[in-house]
């Protein structure tokens, strides 16, 4: 039945289901919620460690809280819902609910992406000029980045959701995905999208692509700095200090360009493929992000055991 969010008081989207497996949603909801609960006591346990030792009080760290707190409101705004769905059958999203959603969504990766990047100009200081480092990167300096991160993804996907508020929505209301998306929304429009299009477009180039271009140049000059060291294992020493920040980097870009592929050239494709890279895209770096640092930091280590130690 034609909508249009100026046409009807309540206007609503349908989250979208896996054909033919919609009794079985309640069974597929247990790995979605354990990974969930995963996500959100090692994001937690990441921001209580860096909190309560004084050796986590460095830029890195600070900055790995900042991503810590990022992926816990990211899979909050997002797995609940699903969850919903998934087991009470709440199918339904409102308009408002869902831009709000899509907005979420997309200014925290935003935010994401910047703090990547501040993570790789860290070690770029720290590497490439050891002795500035401390001067350059300070306690004040890291709040700075923080609220400029924060700043930029709201200001470049704030009016994502207010160029398709005037939009008119007909025919099919069902989504791609089990949540909101800028270009999932911005496809069941029944009008000219370009200016969305391409605003959308803009600014996903000017802030995850413009990101990507600088951590690949951030690690260049990093390779070639360590490269220019004398012994083997003086190199691969230095090097392993950016191990974990690459493994973060790829946990965050590789399901980003996956789900942008899938929307670019999978309409073809199953639904079962866009759900599933949809959840990957969330969850993925939420859960990863404290086991890659808690595995490459001793000092994190040794604190969760202290604290499941006391706890037992």
């Amino acid at each position: 039945m034609p909508f249009s969010n100026s046409s009807e008081l309540s206007p609503s989207f349908i989250l979208a289901s896996i054909p033919g497996l919609e009794a079985a949603q309640s069974w597929m909801a247990i790995p979605l919620c354990s990974a969930y609960i995963l996500a959100v006591a090692g994001n937690c346990a990441v921001l209580l460690v860096v909190r309560m030792e004084p050796s986590l009080h460095a830029p890195m760290y600070f900055f790995l809280c900042m991503l810590a707190a990022i992926d816990l409101a990211l899979a909050t705004a997002t797995v609940p819902r699903i969850l919903s769905f998934y087991w009470f059958g709440s199918r339904e999203i409102g308009f408002g609910a869902c831009l709000l959603q899509m907005f979420l969504i997309h200014t925290l990766s935003a935010i994401e992406s910047t703090v990547l990047l501040a993570m790789a100009v860290d070690r770029y200081v720290a590497i490439c000029h050891p002795l500035r480092h401390a001067a350059i990167l300070t306690n004040a300096a890291t709040a700075k980045i923080g609220l400029l991160a924060m700043a930029r993804g709201v200001l470049f996907f704030l009016p994502l959701p207010l160029l398709l508020l005037p939009l008119p929505f007909c025919g099919s209301r069902v989504l791609s995905h089990s949540f909101c998306l800028h270009q999932d929304v911005m496809n069941l429009a029944c009008a000219n999208t370009t200016p969305s299009v391409v605003y959308g477009l803009t600014a996903i180039l000017l802030v995850m692509g413009l990101d990507a271009v600088l951590i690949c140049l951030s690690y260049i000059l990093i390779l070639k700095a360590v490269l220019r060291l004398a012994a083997w294992r003086e190199r691969l020493k230095v090097f392993s200090t950016c191990i974990a920040h690459i493994c973060v980097v790829l946990a965050f870009y590789v399901p980003l360009i996956g789900l942008s592929v899938v929307h670019r050239f999978g309409r073809d494709l199953a639904p079962l493929v866009h759900i599933i890279m949809g959840n990957i895209y969330i969850l993925v770096p939420a859960v990863l992000n404290p086991i890659i640092y808690g595995v490459r930091t001793k000092q994190i280590q040794r604190r969760i055991l202290s604290l499941i130690h006391v706890s037992g």
